[in-house]
């Protein structure tokens, strides 16, 4: 099992999602609440199916994290008014100013976890993984 490597990015990326969730916690957000947040942040406001799209989820999964980050006021639905069945949804002013303090929690996990490279190393891990991901036709944010 341990040839596999598979096994070893299982084995890493376990531990920085898990060691991401820990420092979420403190802010009251979920990893897959952080893929939303910083989604709206870089965007501003979209239609949930858009949304949806980008973040490789279900319209059905989109509307809960939604409602959950409405009801900690840090994203805002508005109705579209072209169309009263549609609305978008974007960041309120707390959930603004909040996404660069996540960042930072991103940046400092990622450093933790992989500080013990060289820049070099950590530039071919990042060139590897993402020719895989491309070949594999991999898009959207890992959430699980």
């Amino acid at each position: 099992m341990t040839e596999h490597l598979g096994y070893w990015m299982r084995l890493v990326s376990n531990h920085v999602s898990f060691a991401f969730a820990r420092r979420l916690e403190g802010m009251d957000v979920t990893v897959a609440e952080w893929v939303m947040l910083r989604e709206l942040y870089a965007t501003g406001p979209l239609a949930p199916n858009r949304l949806a799209g980008r973040m490789g989820m279900t319209r059905g999964a989109i509307s809960k994290l939604a409602d959950r980050l409405v009801a900690k006021a840090l994203v805002t639905r508005s109705d579209d008014p072209k169309d009263g069945r549609a609305h978008s949804l974007a960041l309120s002013e707390a959930g603004a100013l909040l996404v660069p303090e996540l960042a930072r929690l991103a940046d400092e996990n990622d450093a933790a976890a992989f500080g013990c490279l060289t820049p070099d190393e950590r530039a071919q891990i990042d060139r590897i993984l993402k020719k895989v991901a491309a070949a594999q036709g991999l898009k959207g944010s890992p959430l699980t």
